[in-house]
């Protein structure tokens, strides 16, 4: 099995779970589940913003602890000051050493938008991530059939949420485009072995309509990377490890946006 397949067998054991111990109606009389969800377009092509989606992450299945001495508020807070576009929670706790929490303390001290960063195969999920506070969903094409998909972004965008669809190359990108996306995201890491090329987003980036917003995902950590990424049309850049690997991550990312 490749860690994709372990990490999905476990999610199906974890939503199971889940669903025997919160209901629906209960996700859905959270205090988040009906505030107005922002935008996740208007955010990423604002011209006083950056662009990036900063991620919070601790923990990846390649990398082993990232970093576990930092907390999501303080982090998140100084990602939107910075100029974060948008913010990515990893809410995998297996694999990412993520936290549902992580997502509700990043909603409550700020205000720009959330994405949810997981492993989305069941609707529950999503009215979860909904009741969260999370403003954008993550559909992962390599773990989701074209109909899966269909399903999940029908049900996000009823919900107001925000779908960024993550594909890995030009069969998954056109087997999977759908109208209920808002963009779609080009992770530059192989799932399979979790090697890393941000050769990827350019290879599909002509490929990508262009009623999609383009995010390019991992494997950035030169600014130069961006203004490339920016020349083949990409409205939207997604960093994690390279923020989250030193000891001050909002730091980090203020002097990387300093470059820009």
């Amino acid at each position: 099995m490749t860690i994709l397949d372990k990490i999905v067998a476990n999610k199906k054991r974890e939503v199971a779970s889940a669903k025997k111990r919160t209901s629906y109606t209960v996700l859905e009389e959270s205090e988040h589940f009906h505030r107005d969800t922002y935008s996740f377009k208007e955010f990423l092509l604002d011209p006083s913003r950056t662009g990036i989606i900063a991620e919070f992450k601790r923990k990846s299945p390649s990398k082993g602890i990232i970093n576990d001495k930092v907390r999501v508020s303080a982090v998140t807070t100084d990602y939107a000051a910075a100029g974060a576009s948008a913010l990515s929670v990893l809410t995998d706790r297996n694999f990412f050493m993520g936290r549902k929490a992580d997502l509700v303390k990043a909603r409550s001290v700020n205000s720009i938008p959330v994405l949810r960063k997981d492993f989305m195969i069941d609707e529950y999920q999503v009215i979860e991530a909904k009741s969260l506070g999370a403003d954008i969903i993550l559909l992962i094409a390599a773990i989701l059939t074209p109909a899966e998909i269909d399903t999940l972004a029908k049900l996000a965008k009823s919900l107001g949420l925000n779908v960024l669809l993550e594909v890995h190359n030009l069969e998954e990108l056109e087997r999977s485009i759908n109208p209920n996306l808002d963009a779609i995201g080009v992770n530059n890491r192989n799932l399979a072995d979790f090697t890393v090329s941000v050769e990827t987003s350019y290879k599909l980036a002509k490929h990508i309509p262009a009623e999609f917003m383009k995010i390019s995902e991992s494997a950035i950590s030169d600014p130069e990377t961006i203004r490339h990424l920016k020349l083949e049309g990409f409205n939207g850049f997604l960093i994690g490890e390279t923020f989250m690997k030193q000891p001050d991550p909002g730091q980090a990312m203020r002097d990387f946006v300093a470059l820009l």
